[in-house]
């Protein structure tokens, strides 16, 4: 089996490819449709590799830290974006816990907008 990956995006005018026939090395059988990529095929070569140095790692962002080269708080950084990028990215906040924190005073009008929005984490 090869070890290329299939591009995430066309080479042309960048828009997300979609799968249109698979071939069974085996039997030759060919499967013919528009199929989706999956979220880890989306990547792109640089968060490919932190995927897989991530799987390789079992989740053990030390490890991953030490086989890439890079700070902790960078590799954690990088993971989240990595997620986010497979769409996993972290859920909103419930506005009614937002809305609480406010009345509470623990936080103002222009954060609790900024956290509903999702331009910074809860």
């Amino acid at each position: 089996m090869s070890d290329a990956h299939m591009p995430p995006r066309c080479p042309s005018c960048g828009a997300t490819l979609r799968v249109v026939r698979l071939e069974c090395p085996a039997c030759q059988t060919d499967v013919t449709g528009s199929f989706d990529l999956c979220p880890v095929c989306r990547l792109d070569a640089e968060n490919r590799t932190l995927f897989d140095a991530f799987m390789r790692a079992r989740g053990n962002v030390k490890q991953v830290q030490r086989e890439l080269g890079l700070s902790y708080p960078t590799v954690r950084q990088k993971i989240v974006e990595m997620f986010g990028a497979m769409g996993h990215g972290p859920r909103p906040p419930e506005p009614r816990n937002v809305l609480q924190r406010v009345r509470d005073g623990e936080i103002d009008v222009d954060t609790a907008e900024a956290l509903l929005r999702g331009d910074i984490p809860e």
